[in-house]
This record gives structure tokens, C-alpha cells and sequence, in this order.
């Protein structure tokens, strides 16, 4: 199993709207810029999230973008199930699928049932919101990383001219 760009793209989306949420519309194009995703391919995966209702649409010169609902509520599994199909991986575990023929004498059937229980326990335990705070704690590492090097450079300095 791969996840798509699609996919990839869509969770990156919702992301860049949860994090620059201000009330306001965010335009494609911003999105677009911030997440180097060409607009023509962000405009269908953007009518995806519309449709479902994960997203709003406001036309007009101030319009744009917005996510629908509270981070918290949209997991990392909703996004990419709606926006890939199913992600199990075999058709056997499909939702709705016939049973298999071979699924009583199937040795590798358990395999394939944790590896999916896996990877829903997984993207069903994440949320948009928790990406946020993963953002928020990354930046507010950088501006530590970046002030320890002000910190180095300006010792440095100090100690050339001492030393000239």
C-alpha cells in the first residue's frame, strides 16, 4: 500500500488551513505558495474536501478557503480514506467485500488484518490538530536552534575582535 500525492497533499492542506486559520478566506494560490503544490491539482483535491464538508468555499474577490470545523475533529484516517478509497491491504478486508473463499485456510490472513488494524490505529489516533502542535513545537524548537547560533556567532565575534 502507497499513499498517493493526493493523499499526501489533502492532509498537508487541511494543515496549512488549520494553521493559518484567522477567520479569514485563504486563497489557492496561497495555499498553493505555501505548500508547492501547483493550484490547478490543489483546485481538485481542494473540491474533494469541499464536498465532503471538511472544507468551505466562499466565492468572490474575498474569497477563498476555510477549514469547516474545530482541527480536533478531522483525523489523518478521514483524509486519506476519503480522498484514496480504502486502505486495506488486501481486497479480503475491504469494507463490504465478499467473504474469500480461502479465508478459512488462510495463513497469511492475520497478517494482513494487523497490519491494517495497525495502520487505522495509526491514522485514526492522529488529528489535524495534533499536526498543528507538532508545527508549533518544531518552530518554537528552530527559534531555540537559531538563538543558540545568534549566541555561538556573537562569541565568535566577541572573541575575533578580542583577539585582533
Amino acid at each position: 500500500m502507497k499513499i498517493s500525492t493526493k493523499g499526501r497533499y489533502a492532509v498537508r492542506v487541511m494543515l496549512d488551513l488549520a494553521l493559518n486559520n484567522t477567520g479569514e478566506c485563504i486563497k489557492v494560490k496561497d495555499i498553493a505558495s505555501r505548500q508547492g503544490i501547483s493550484e490547478k491539482y490543489l483546485e481538485q483535491i481542494i473540491a474533494i474536501l469541499n464536498k465532503a464538508g471538511y472544507v468551505n468555499s466562499v466565492r468572490g474577490a474575498q474569497g477563498g478557503y476555510r477549514i469547516a470545523r474545530d482541527p480536533k475533529e478531522y483525523t489523518v484516517g478521514m483524509i486519506l480514506r476519503l480522498t484514496e478509497g480504502s486502505l486495506a491491504p488486501v481486497s479480503c478486508l475491504e469494507e463490504g467485500a465478499p467473504e474469500c473463499e480461502r479465508c478459512d485456510t488462510c495463513e497469511t490472513l492475520e497478517v494482513w488484518r494487523e497490519l491494517y488494524e495497525a495502520i487505522n490505529h495509526v491514522i485514526d489516533g492522529v488529528t489535524i490538530a495534533d499536526l498543528v502542535e507538532k508545527r508549533k513545537i518544531r518552530f518554537v524548537e528552530n527559534l531555540s536552534m537559531k538563538e543558540d547560533e545568534l549566541f555561538l556567532l556573537e562569541y565568535l565575534l566577541l572573541v575575533r575582535r578580542l583577539t585582533a
